[in-house]
């Protein structure tokens, strides 16, 4: 039995729909019981829990092998939640995990993590990859670049779409191998039975390193028009965008983080998603938008 936790969102509802379709037994935490019949239709057990409920974590976990965490709260926009769900909910599901004798667990983070970093959000996945590194469970840590179907959608997608000025941080140069969703539910999958995998932090991003002036030109190549941008200082706040991804706007103006993954792609079968494919997948069907959790790779929701 596998407990995936962050199942209702889009990157743990792939990894549902991917471990269902191997054949595997898989138990979602949900926090409504409305949500029940969507997750039975991938062919999970729906079972009722919440990063914000240590005890219902506790009986989540019974008689369960592995545990797969894409859960977080960024995407509400405050360091509150932040706090509450990607540092003490994640917390707790580890201490839960490790109670309910379960054997393997595979944690989703984003890169550059750390116990010590500056943002609230990247300083919660860092506490809580140090407590499962020593944890008496086997574990895995997926750290994601940023998911190029979260936040270059909200900050560049939809005011692109709508014709508006696109409003980038800096200089909007710094490359990062931005990473499609889909990609890192399937990397995920495939270290989750992967016994190289066991007590790694494994570094996941996209076929090539991209700035947001790449995005903003993806954009405007779709949809065959110029699409105006407006660049401002670090700290200037962006219409649409919730306030705690602002730091992370900033810090993302401060380094690179190329990423080499063909070997891994090559390893895990992995087909690399370009940029091209998710630009065109939201231009042309705008209704699939950013969705819940749409935020860094932060979000991972």
């Amino acid at each position: 039995m596998i407990l995936v936790v962050g199942a209702t969102g889009e990157l743990g509802g792939r990894i549902v729909r991917a471990l269902t379709d191997r054949g595997e037994t898989v138990r979602a935490l949900v926090r409504r019981p409305e949500q029940f019949d969507s997750v039975r239709a991938t062919g999970a057990e729906p079972v009722l829990g919440d990063l914000r409920d240590a005890v219902s974590l506790l009986a989540a976990c019974q008689n369960v092998d592995a545990v797969v965490t894409t859960a977080t709260a960024a995407a509400e926009g405050s360091a509150e939640a932040v706090e509450a769900v990607d540092l003490r909910g994640n917390l707790d599901l580890v201490d839960a995990a490790e109670n309910a004798g379960v054997r393997r667990f595979l944690f989703v983070s984003a890169l550059g993590a750390a116990p010590d970093h500056p943002d609230p959000f990247m300083r919660a996945k860092g506490t809580v990859e140090q407590r499962l590194s020593s944890s008496t469970m086997v574990w895995t840590v997926l750290q994601s670049d940023l998911f190029m179907d979260r936040l270059p959608l909200l900050v560049v997608g939809l005011p692109a779409l709508s014709g508006r000025t696109v409003m980038l941080v800096g200089e909007g140069s710094r490359l990062h191998s931005l990473v499609a969703t889909r990609d890192v539910a399937a990397y995920a999958v495939a270290a989750l039975s992967d016994p190289t995998a066991a007590g790694k932090t494994l570094l996941v991003g996209g076929p090539e390193p991209l700035s947001w002036r790449d995005v903003v030109a993806a954009f405007a190549h779709e949809l065959a028009r110029e699409v105006p941008v407006r660049m401002v200082p670090a700290g200037e706040m962006l219409p649409g965008v919730p306030d705690v991804i602002e730091p992370l706007l900033a810090a993302l103006e401060t380094y690179d983080s190329p990423l080499e993954m063909t070997a891994m792609a090559r390893a895990y079968a992995v087909r690399q998603t370009p940029l091209a494919e998710i630009v065109h997948e939201f231009v042309t069907t705008p209704a699939i938008g950013p969705t819940e959790g749409t935020s860094h790779n932060v979000a991972v929701s």
